[in-house]
């Protein structure tokens, strides 16, 4: 039951990235040619690049997806914050992959949301993130410790 359901999530966050890809192809032709590239915490622009940037986010979540598939798929290889012993093997092993792949769906969300954000920021300098660049912060920010603490419970 175990691997069918990371057989899911793992299908669910390529999709992200599939859809991630999908939602610039179609959009890259109707960007002007400067675009924004980067956003301060108010979600205001402070950086802005040619329109080849708006390749960034799809290649940075595929990037992603491969290093994060393989710690998954091979979790002898990676690095773990506790040691790793016959007693703690498994629940270690556990938490990464759960932990894993539930960052790169957090990332995901925060990939598409910015360049959803970028893409109508581009068009309209009126135009507001989805969801605000603080609360993006604070998601990915706390969840690294709060994994941290998992990990700890289990040694």
């Amino acid at each position: 039951m175990e691997n069918i359901l990371f057989i899911i999530f793992d299908i669910f966050n390529f999709g992200w990235v599939a859809f991630l890809w999908w939602f610039t192809l179609k959009n890259y032709s109707a960007l002007p040619d400067r675009i924004p590239v980067h956003f301060d915490l108010e979600g205001k622009p402070d950086g802005f690049g040619g329109k080849i940037y708006a390749f960034l986010m799809p290649v940075l979540a595929l990037g992603l997806y491969a290093v994060f598939t393989y710690g998954t798929r091979h979790p002898e290889d990676t690095n773990f914050p506790v040691e790793i012993t016959d007693q703690n093997m498994n629940a270690q092993f556990l938490i990464m992959k759960i932990g894993l792949r539930t960052l790169f769906l957090i990332l995901g969300m925060v990939f598409l949301n910015i360049q959803d954000y970028m893409f109508r920021y581009a068009a309209d300098d009126k135009a507001k993130p989805r969801i605000s660049m603080a609360t993006i912060f604070l998601s990915v920010v706390l969840f690294v410790p709060l994994l941290l603490f998992i990990t700890y419970l289990f040694k």
